[in-house]
Parts: C-alpha cells; sequence; structure tokens
C-alpha cells in the first residue's frame, strides 16, 4: 500500500495519507512519499491542494517505535525534523490554497502539519493534542508558528500541558475554519474546493502569500529552531525516557523532573 496517494483532478491536487492502520504516523517512508507528493503538486501547477487522510485518524505524529529502534535518535529525528519542515514550508510558499481536512486524531507532529494548510476544517469527532513534551520532546514541524493562530498563552498552554482539544474548541480558538459532522466533511470539504477553484486564482494566492508574510514573517527561522530544539531533546536523557516509557505503557520518570511535594509539605520561600 502506498503511504501517501495523489490525485490531480481539474486543478486540485488530492494528497491523502494513507496508512490508517498505523494512525498515519510520520515516518521516514511517510514523509518521503508526503514530500514528492507536495513537490508534485507544485510541478502540476495546481490551483487548490487537499491535505486529508484515510482511516480514523489524520496523524498520530512521529513514529515513536521508529525513534525506539534507532542506532542514533538525535540523527533520525534531526533527519525527519528536516524533510518535514521541507513540507510545512513548501505548503505555505507553493501558489496554491492549501486546504486540511482533519477527521479523528492530529496528535504531534500532524498538529502543525494540519495548521500547516491555509484552510482547516474538521469532523465533529477530531481532537487535537501536542504531546511533545508529553515524552520529553519540543515541538517541531512549524508548531511554533501556532503562536500566530493561537496567541502566546493559548499555544504555551497547549505544548506544555498537552490537553486534548476538540474541533469545536481549536474552531473557537482560530485554528479550524469550519467543523461539520463526520458523515458531511467529504461533501463541505469538496464543496470549499469547488468554491475555490471557480475564483480568481491570481487574487487568492496574493492574498495567501501577503498575510502569512504579515502573520509569519521569520517562519524560515522558528523552522530552524525547532530542527536545533527537538535533536537535542531525543539525544538527551529526558528524551530517551519519554519514548521508552511510552512504548512500555508507563508513566515517564524524566531525569530532569522534580518529585512533586508531598501534600503536607509547604513549599520553601527565598
Amino acid at each position: 500500500m502506498m503511504p501517501v496517494t495523489y490525485e490531480a483532478v481539474a486543478g486540485a491536487a488530492w494528497i491523502t495519507l494513507n496508512r490508517p492502520e498505523r494512525g498515519n504516523a510520520l515516518d521516514r517512508s511517510m514523509v518521503e512519499a508526503l514530500t514528492s507528493a507536495v513537490r508534485r503538486a507544485r510541478r502540476d501547477d495546481v490551483h487548490v491542494v487537499v491535505l486529508r487522510a484515510a482511516g480514523n485518524a489524520f496523524s498520530v505524529g512521529g513514529s515513536l517505535d521508529g525513534f525506539a529502534a534507532a542506532a542514533d535518535r538525535e540523527y533520525l529525528v534531526d533527519d525527519l525534523a528536516e524533510a518535514l519542515h521541507r513540507v510545512v514550508s513548501d505548503l505555505q510558499r507553493m501558489d496554491a490554497v492549501v486546504v486540511a481536512a482533519v477527521q479523528g486524531t492530529a496528535a504531534g507532529a500532524g498538529v502543525p502539519l494540519a495548521a500547516a494548510a491555509d484552510i482547516v476544517i474538521a469532523a465533529q469527532s477530531a481532537r487535537f493534542t501536542m504531546a511533545y513534551t508529553k515524552v520529553g520532546f519540543t515541538p517541531d514541524c512549524g508548531s511554533s508558528l501556532l503562536t500566530a493562530t493561537l496567541g502566546l498563552h493559548r499555544a504555551l498552554h497547549l505544548a506544555l500541558l498537552n490537553p486534548m482539544l476538540t474541533a469545536q474548541q481549536l474552531h473557537e480558538a482560530g485554528l479550524v475554519a469550519a467543523v461539520h459532522p463526520d458523515e458531511q466533511l467529504t461533501d463541505e470539504l469538496e464543496r470549499m474546493v469547488a468554491a475555490l477553484l471557480s475564483g480568481s486564482r491570481r487574487a487568492q494566492v496574493a492574498t495567501k502569500h501577503l498575510l502569512r508574510d504579515v502573520a509569519t514573517p521569520h517562519a524560515e527561522g522558528a523552522l530552524r529552531r525547532e530542527t536545533l530544539a527537538v535533536r537535542a531533546a531525543a539525544g538527551g536523557p529526558d528524551g530517551h525516557e519519554g519514548v521508552d516509557a511510552f512504548l512500555a505503557r508507563r508513566p515517564p520518570q524524566f531525569p530532569s523532573a522534580r518529585s512533586p511535594l508531598n501534600p503536607d509539605q509547604e513549599p520553601s520561600h527565598a
């Protein structure tokens, strides 16, 4: 089975993450196939790019079992992060309107991958969580750019505490443009694509670039800083413990964590 499928029809490229049995986890082969599909859309000079996924999850994020098996986790994460960042950058810079349709779970890198689109729609059942710090990693794949959409403190809450947010909550926060009943998501997606295709491509693309340049003028630099941060985190003791604990289905014991206060212990004050 192809990890990513590509179909160009009447000016629209439909890119589908296609490993539903693995929750569309973003391992090396998935990211390579996604890179090829996005670049093919650029070569085909399409007006609209649709990013969607097969199965019950949009993407559960990076493949942690792949990290655990790697001889050099730091190198693997660096390589994967750079490849994902090229995808994000291509989606943001291409002369096409990018629409992401999210169903089921979007976790880890799946969240900023969806957010790289110009318009995000979601099924009512969709759920979003960052999950990076849960395994001792730092946010990746352009997730720092979520600050431009959500605002600093909302983005910090999402990144530091990893709440599982509904599509409706992220609609109210400004990331998701529209929420639809699950059974209507495909029809609504097709209607949106048709509406974009019937409009002025020149005006739409110019508008996309104008607004993105205002909202995220330092996007490329942010992506590079994320690569350096997540590489260091993955290669460090907390990153190793986080991945190992996740795969063992046990709570992590991060070396850098401080033990919680005893309920009877009063905090000390300087």
